[in-house]
């Protein structure tokens, strides 16, 4: 006896490849040393993957000892992909050493 061969479910109904709903509002940590520049530099990379991008809205924590500044900025995600090039260039960024 045979089984009939399922059909494959289409590729966006058998999984979601994120379970965020696009455009959102979506914030992103980004930590580095408290030095001149560095918050112009994360506002930059911000303003390159979303235009609207608004400043006034970054959040500033510095580290206890000083030292180090954690900057919260907050994009419109309207891609996985978008989200995904705006973690890689912030990781690669030469003034940063974490991205959440």
């Amino acid at each position: 006896m045979t089984t009939p061969a399922a059909t494959p479910a289409p590729v966006a109904e058998s999984r979601k490849d994120s379970l965020i709903e696009y455009p959102s509002r979506f914030p992103i940590k980004v930590m580095g040393p408290n030095v001149d520049g560095f918050v112009h530099a994360v506002t930059q990379v911000a303003r390159r993957f979303d235009p609207a991008f608004d400043a006034g809205t970054v959040e500033l924590r510095d580290s206890k000892a000083g030292n180090y500044l954690g900057i919260t900025i907050t994009v419109t995600a309207t891609s996985r992909e978008q989200l995904d090039e705006l973690y890689r260039t912030l990781s690669t960024h030469p003034m940063v050493k974490v991205v959440l």
